[in-house]
């Protein structure tokens, strides 16, 4: 079985490692530009040791953001500074992805910092926010708008028109986000979609929506670099999505060109009993990696580099994505390699240092 310093070859890609950095949202962005901050978050953990460096969710609307300060990738004016941190993790040895998203009816909520109620037009914000059904995710959030099929075809446009970007400015990644409540994760579930027409009730209608993603998107994602789906695997509340659904999901998928499953859970029902705990989400991607035959990606409570070398060569997951951890360390792949009698080339800055 491979390890956690073994290579992952993805298509015309390969990464030096099976260790990703999660995406983050870091709600420092003006009118969804990256600064300074994204640079240096991004480019730190590149150099750092990741062998994938994923952005923040990156908003393909205005009205898809999460909030006003959120990263996106919605004009043609986004390339050329996002252009600038791609070019920096590959001169760092780490191939650069990017979260495609959509926040549907999550969108124009203040940072965590700032309370997560809605932010008013006169703040920022927007309206209307839109979702699958007129149902909010909680209180202090706003009542969305149901999307009309005119509009959830111009959700999918603005996800290729997207994927088109994000090749232009240099990513070798794309995962779209259909997960933790935002837009199409909404769709997904029977909890937060009440549809009566051709995308809502029955899986293959609650499904079709990601599925006719992904093919805009592959359509126009070169076809030498992998395209991910992150998924929540349930929504660990009875009637809501499950792993059947996401186990039979990921097999549908996986023909439409996806290539792996980033696995994580909930999110789009506010007060679910989650069993937090180290690894609690492994098994999800253990499962649907078993079940459908499809690489995945395992998250959530990934601490140590003993335990993330174990799902590896279990084979629970082929790839780990690290998110708090790497906030902590963001040299945490090159403390990992050392502990765990690997090696990971440093930069000839830091050379001394290793």
């Amino acid at each position: 079985m491979p390890h956690l310093f073994d290579p992952l070859p993805l298509r015309g890609i390969t990464l030096r490692n099976r260790i990703a950095v999660s995406p983050m949202c870091e709600y420092s962005s003006t009118d969804g530009f990256p600064t300074d901050w994204h640079l240096v978050h991004l480019g730190s953990r590149a150099v750092g040791g990741a062998g994938l460096v994923l952005t923040e969710a990156a908003a393909v609307a205005a009205e898809g953001r999460i909030s006003p300060q959120d990263l996106g990738i919605y004009c043609d004016e986004h390339i050329e500074p996002l252009r600038r941190i791609t070019r920096f993790i590959d001169e760092q040895g780490a191939v650069a992805g990017i979260q495609l998203a959509h926040a549907g009816r999550k969108a124009s909520t203040a940072r965590p910092w700032e309370g997560k109620n809605a932010v008013s037009v006169e703040n920022g914000g927007w309206r209307p926010v839109v979702g699958p059904s007129a149902l909010t995710f909680d209180d202090g959030y706003l009542l969305p708008e149901p999307l009309s099929e005119d509009g959830i075809s111009q959700v999918i446009q603005d996800f290729a028109q997207a994927a088109r970007r994000a090749a232009d400015a240099g990513f070798r990644v794309a995962e779209l986000h259909a997960a933790h409540g935002y837009l199409l994760h909404e769709f997904l579930s029977p909890l937060s979609n009440q549809r009566t027409d051709r995308y809502g009730g029955s899986f293959e209608n609650r499904t079709r929506i990601l599925r006719e993603t992904v093919e805009a998107v592959r359509g126009v994602w070169p076809e030498q670099f992998p395209l991910f789906v992150r998924l929540s695997a349930t929504d660990w509340t009875e009637g809501g999505w499950d792993i059947a659904q996401s186990v039979e999901l990921s097999r549908m998928l996986k023909p439409l060109g996806v290539d792996l499953i980033d696995t994580s859970t909930g999110g789009n029902v506010p007060h679910a009993k989650i069993p937090v705990g180290p690894g609690y989400q492994v098994p999800f991607a253990e499962q649907i990696k078993r079940d459908a035959e499809v690489l995945t990606g395992a998250v959530g409570m990934i601490t140590d580099p003993h335990q993330a070398d174990g799902i590896i060569r279990k084979g629970q997951a082929d790839l780990v994505l690290l998110a708090r951890e790497l906030l902590r360390d963001p040299y945490w792949p090159r403390r990992a390699a050392k502990e765990l009698g690997a090696e990971i080339a440093a930069p000839v800055q830091y050379g001394r240092a290793w």
